[in-house]
């Protein structure tokens, strides 16, 4: 009991230090007191994969899940990264968005946050788990949407996508980037007026953003994903019942698919990422994932290609 109720007396006071800090972010970037960071450290790319100088076949922008906290890709995202990159050398593939920083200032470069790392590594998780709520949150939605969705989109302009160019954009997400991704749609279609596709990668997401502009969504999904699932319990958008939801009406206008991963987990040795995870076929969990997402956006420019979509 009094483990217990030293923990309360630790984690209340970091909680409510967090959930104030969160809020202050989106409304210094909406009251102008703060402009975004654009330029990247040196010698990180603005994108990887498919060459500069020529149309690569799709753009694609990878959301990690809570552990992002710099510009470089977490050890998970980046192994899914690099693997993208080789078995899909057409994509150009983005890998710094901050998804939970909608001044795009990476958590691990602040002083502060590089001393608390050293001694308390949990506040880092728990300041990208308050982002997640707080995008989420109707009263600062809109504004953490439009963040996010215009450092997407000026990382999507310095890594040479032009606007109207009708070369897709890929918002594939893992986790908590999910709620980022869907709520990145309105913002990157006035813009860029880009195809949008998005696959979420055991997506926790509220369901509320609307998802009109966005030509297709691809869920990928595991019966061992709890996570996943505490959040289609805890956002009644999520839910059937709730119909006016931007996912619901996703739902019914037949832009959702949901693809099974099993047996995968969210997290752990046997994650949807995990390379050690063995299928009976004998590839990886990592593989399975790589080849789904692949195969789902050659299908995707195939489609656009075939209906003349694509310019010249």
């Amino acid at each position: 009991m009094n483990a217990f109720l030293l923990w309360g007396c630790a984690l209340g006071p970091a909680l409510l230090a967090e959930a104030l800090l969160a809020r202050y972010e989106v409304l210094a970037y909406s009251a102008g007191w703060r402009a975004p960071t654009t330029e990247l450290p040196e010698g990180v790319p603005y994108a990887r994969g498919a060459a500069p100088d020529s149309p690569p076949d799709a753009y694609l922008v990878y959301l990690d899940g809570i552990g992002k906290r710099r510009v470089r890709d977490t050890r998970d995202g980046g192994q899914l990264v690099k693997a993208l990159i080789a078995g899909a050398p057409e994509l150009r593939v983005l890998g710094q968005v901050q998804p939970y920083s909608p001044l795009a200032d990476p958590l691990a470069d602040r002083p502060v946050w590089a001393w608390l790392r050293r001694r308390v590594g949990l506040l880092l998780f728990l300041h990208n788990v308050m982002q997640i709520f707080v995008a989420a949150d109707h009263r600062y939605r809109p504004l953490y949407n439009r963040a996010v969705g215009c450092q997407i989109a000026t990382q999507l302009r310095l890594a040479g996508y032009r606007p109207d160019s009708g070369i897709p954009v890929v918002l594939l997400s893992y986790s908590g980037g999910a709620q980022v991704a869907t709520g990145a749609v309105d913002e990157l279609h006035t813009q860029l007026r880009s195809p949008l596709l998005l696959i979420t990668l055991g997506g926790f997401y509220n369901g509320a953003n609307d998802l009109t502009h966005a030509e297709h969504v691809h869920q990928l999904t595991s019966a061992s994903d709890w996570i996943e699932r505490v959040g289609t319990w805890m956002f009644p958008q999520r839910w059937r019942l709730f119909r006016p939801s931007g996912w619901n009406r996703a739902r019914r206008a037949g832009k959702i698919t949901v693809h099974r991963l099993d047996p995968a987990t969210h997290l752990g040795p046997r994650s949807y990422i995990s390379p050690q995870a063995q299928l009976p076929d004998g590839r990886s969990h990592l593989d399975r994932t790589t080849d789904t997402v692949i195969a789902l956006i050659r299908a995707h420019h195939s489609a656009t290609v075939a209906t003349g979509d694509l310019l010249p």
